[in-house]
């Protein structure tokens, strides 16, 4: 299955849950590793050390039940079996201001859960904008997904990585310059490849 960027945005509604763990791995496969997004990520992921969850969550509610079983099931597990989870949520919070305020739901959860500075929670979305950007500004990109997704990091792993690499600061603003150098068109070709 390939991923297309439609209207400026990644679009695959009303898949099975096969085809949105196809569309997420084809994402973090193509984008971001393919385009060196996070030069952590490659890693765990030939490691096979990434859990893909499909939530049927289709609120706040559903998501805070789902989100805490998965947070409990990554701090207990050995991080050689299941590093980082991509907590994928295809029925709900397709607005990215729901998303936003399910973020603050899910670290909220986090917290009380008594796992802050053992685990933390990104975020990606189809949608995704960063605050003073137009929506098809092509920095937003490096956030956009084919879903929105609740990625479960480790704290640890994220210390050790930041550690193999000293300019984990400059990630950002290089992923921008990608972006920017590849344009709307050029990342709709690379996406669009197999």
């Amino acid at each position: 299955m390939r991923l297309a960027l439609q209207t400026g945005r990644f679009m695959n509604e009303g898949s099975t849950r096969d085809e949105v763990i196809a569309a997420t791995e084809h994402w973090l496969t193509r984008a971001v590793i393919g385009l060196n997004l996070c030069p952590f990520a490659k890693s765990v992921h030939v490691k096979k050390q990434i859990r893909y969850v499909v939530s049927e969550a289709r609120g706040v509610d559903d998501l805070v039940v789902e989100l805490a079983d998965e947070l409990r099931l990554l701090k207990e597990t050995d991080p050689q079996a299941v590093d980082t989870t991509l907590f994928v949520t295809p029925h709900a919070f397709l607005d990215f201001a729901d998303s936003n305020d399910a973020l603050f739901f899910a670290e909220r959860l986090l917290k009380q859960m008594g796992f802050a500075g053992e685990l933390q929670i990104a975020s990606f979305h189809p949608r995704y904008q960063f605050e003073g950007t137009a929506p098809d500004d092509i920095d937003n990109y490096t956030n956009r997904a084919p879903y929105p997704i609740f990625h479960l990091l480790r704290e640890a792993s994220i210390d050790h990585a930041v550690d193999a690499f000293p300019e984990a600061s400059d990630i950002y603003e290089r992923n921008i310059e990608t972006l920017r150098r590849l344009g709307l068109d050029g990342l709709k070709a690379w996406m669009s490849k197999s």
